[in-house]
């Protein structure tokens, strides 16, 4: 049998037939079609094509596809025979609208049907995260008591990310938040010669509010994102199901770990933007206002109290718990494929900075109402 990829006209017959010999693989040199069809001439209503290959892979497949074409557009029939095993199976799937995944008609309900359905979601949503964060408590107890399986080496890559990690973009943010909120300051107490109290200003709402707020919401969408991407690709690509074979808890094993380093980080990464936040309402005052270092120094510090500065370390531990907990969560309930990874990503950042502000305001009308 010839060994070459072979496509040429039998006219010994009453009808002419289409042989296709040879070895129809990727790396064989093949003969045009469009010549080899052209020169069939007129070609009756049906027409055989005579197939008796030695070897076949993807590029006698795509020939009979533009065979099938070429008769389509010509109204012609083509009977094929000799096929190899499998390719006639091949060529149904192709030509088979079935094998295109279709999306299924959503059912009409009413309006009473969508209320319990919408109920019956927040129910499930509501159990799934008591269930998780029960969860998450009884690991961090196995882990007081020393039982929990969780490697340190994890929880010091963990605090590498959100901790140090994090340091420039915290800088540059808390630097400009002390600049706005100093330069609007400003623009009011200037009318009453009271440029001084703008450290004043800016030490309380550095430290009480935007320090630890900002922060967080930083850490939401760079932290808290990533820890749904991570252990959401985890969960697409089956490796939580084996760590639970291999009987490895993935709440110890995958959620402690990132836990622990956000809470250890986040109070850090607050004084951090406490400190330049300052500097930066300084900048404003020693620029546009001719406050000296000491004068501005002195007033933020006899402004401030040790409770104000912990009711901010108070939040971050907060905002910590918050951001940890629902991007893990969003991240173990994701689906298995590439779009419920985005999907759970972007609802875990969406959640967690809608918990923030949530709790941020709680925590300021608690303490507004005990007077602290």
């Amino acid at each position: 049998m010839n060994m070459t990829a072979s496509l040429e006209w039998d006219h010994s017959g009453e009808a002419p037939v289409l042989q296709v010999v040879g070895s129809w693989t990727l790396d064989q040199r093949k003969p045009e079609l469009s010549e080899v069809w052209r020169q069939g001439g007129r070609l009756p209503e049906q027409l055989a094509v005579h197939v008796n290959v030695a070897a076949w892979d993807s590029s006698l497949l795509a020939l009979l596809r533009r065979l099938q074409r070429l008769a389509t557009e010509q109204q012609v029939a083509l009977n094929l025979q000799g096929l190899p095993d499998g390719v006639e199976r091949l060529l149904e799937m192709a030509d088979s609208p079935s094998t295109q995944a279709k999306e299924a008609d959503k059912p009409a309900y009413g309006w009473v049907a969508r209320l319990g359905l919408g109920a019956l979601t927040v129910t499930t949503a509501i159990a799934n995260s008591c269930i998780f964060i029960g969860e998450v408590i009884q690991a961090i107890g196995r882990l007081f008591a020393g039982k929990a399986r969780m490697r340190m080496s994890d929880f010091w890559m963990a605090f590498q990310q959100c901790g140090p990690g994090a340091l420039p973009i915290v800088a540059l943010i808390a630097s400009l938040i002390g600049l706005i909120l100093a330069f609007v300051g400003a623009a009011q107490l200037e009318a009453f010669g009271a440029q001084l109290y703008i450290a004043n200003m800016v030490a309380i709402g550095m430290t009480r509010e935007m320090g630890a707020l900002m922060t967080a919401v930083i850490m939401a969408g760079r932290t808290g994102a990533a820890y749904a991407a991570e252990i959401g690709s985890m969960q697409a690509n089956e490796e939580i199901d084996a760590l639970k074979t291999f009987g490895f808890p993935p709440l110890e094993f995958l959620i402690l770990p990132r836990l622990l380093a956000l809470l250890v980080s986040m109070p850090i990464l607050t004084v951090f933007a406490d400190a330049l936040g300052v500097f930066g309402g300084f900048v404003i005052g020693a620029g546009l206002f001719d406050i000296s270092a000491s004068q501005y120094l002195n007033q933020s510090l006899e402004m401030l109290t040790l409770t104000d500065f912990l009711i901010g370390l108070f939040k971050s531990l907060v905002f910590a718990v918050l951001i940890g907990l629902i991007g893990c969560y969003y991240g173990l309930s994701c689906g298995r494929n590439a779009q419920a990874v985005g999907q759970a990503t972007t609802n875990a950042v969406v959640s967690i900075i809608v918990a923030l502000v949530i709790s941020d305001a709680v925590i300021t009308l608690i303490c507004t109402q005990l007077g602290i």
